[in-house]
């Protein structure tokens, strides 16, 4: 039987992308939260509560996009000149966040400096993220199979809606997380940050996928008409229970609920952002077939990504077994 190459590729690559927000989203949203910490002593445990781990959340995305670099290579070159601006500053946003993790704890006298690199690095890097899905899911225009936009085609206000949703999403996993991992006065906090999170969250959540159908006629089709809407159906269904329990998780002051509940609304929200794209890898002309290398290629790239895979997978759920449960002010784990 001969493998469908693209379609393989496809869901790595968008297994990778999944990964990347689910991982590197609740980092970044603890960057975001860190205004509102009382004192340094929080600031430090709320670091200390993804400092062992950030660094490995980011393989995802250079495996995302590198793999559609080397997989999708027309692909590339059409998103690449279309998203230049918000890739370039979400970029920027990861590198000085980065630096912020090693030079706050060195450079004493500029403490507040790496504090705002990492807040402002965080909240730049996410923000970039969602103004460029918001961009790729209202589409490019093509011709002859290259960018026919413009400079600003990027810059909408759907895209700046899916930005700020991105960012109180991750703002939500980032308190969430902190739940599961720190205790005292600065989870208390975390459970008020969760829960008005939460609450935008699902706003935001409710307005985008009400915008997104009446961007293209597919979008539409796929979420309304018979008998695609019998298949979709339960997503939105799926996004209410883990609705109800995540805030049944916050009302109980339970702590892996919420932070689980949370990663199934982003686990939800992609899947509705697949049901709504395939099989188009860059709406609403290219198809993943339109896209994809040559099958040797392909063939050649799955052989290492087969061997390198489990090998990622299992160093992150070891790096996560570790460093499991509470954090303290110093960084150690009990």
């Amino acid at each position: 039987m001969e493998l469908d190459l693209p379609f393989i590729w496809a869901g790595l690559i968008a297994f990778a992308i999944l990964a990347y927000v689910l991982f590197d989203g609740f980092d970044l949203g603890i960057g975001m939260l860190f205004p509102l910490a009382h004192d340094k002593a929080e600031r430090d445990t709320m670091m200390n509560s993804v400092a062992p781990v950030w660094d490995g959340n980011e393989t995802w995305l250079v495996l995302g996009g590198g793999g559609l670099f080397a997989v999708f290579p027309l692909a590339y070159a059409v998103v690449m000149p279309a998203l230049y601006a918000p890739l370039i500053a979400m970029l920027l946003g990861l590198i000085f966040r980065g630096v912020a993790f090693e030079f706050r704890w060195r450079s004493g006298a500029h403490e507040r400096f790496w504090d705002f690199a990492f807040m402002g690095g965080s909240a730049v890097a996410t923000l970039a993220q969602g103004i460029a899905l918001g961009a790729l899911v209202q589409g490019i225009r093509l011709k002859d199979r290259a960018y026919d936009g413009g400079w600003w085609d990027w810059l909408t206000p759907f895209s700046c809606l899916t930005g700020v949703a991105l960012m109180v999403g991750y703002t939500l996993l980032g308190a969430t997380w902190l739940i599961l991992k720190t205790e005292g006065e600065l989870q208390d906090r975390a459970y008020r940050w969760a829960w008005a999170a939460g609450i935008g969250t699902l706003i935001l959540i409710g307005v985008v996928s009400l915008w997104t159908p009446l961007l293209n006629p597919l979008y539409q089709s796929r979420w309304f008409a018979w008998p695609m809407i019998a298949y979709t159906a339960p997503v939105p269904l799926l996004v209410l229970a883990c609705t109800a329990v995540l805030f049944f998780g916050l009302e109980r002051r339970r702590e892996l609920s919420p932070f689980l509940a949370s990663v199934g609304l982003f686990i939800l929200s992609y899947i509705g952002i697949g049901i709504s794209f395939y099989p188009y890898l860059v709406p609403p002309q290219m198809t993943i077939w339109d896209a994809a290398a040559p099958d040797n290629s392909l063939r050649f790239l799955l052989t290492g990504t087969v061997v390198l895979l489990p090998l990622i997978l299992s160093y992150t759920a070891y790096s996560y077994w570790v460093f499991r449960g509470k954090v303290d002010t110093h960084g150690g784990y009990h």
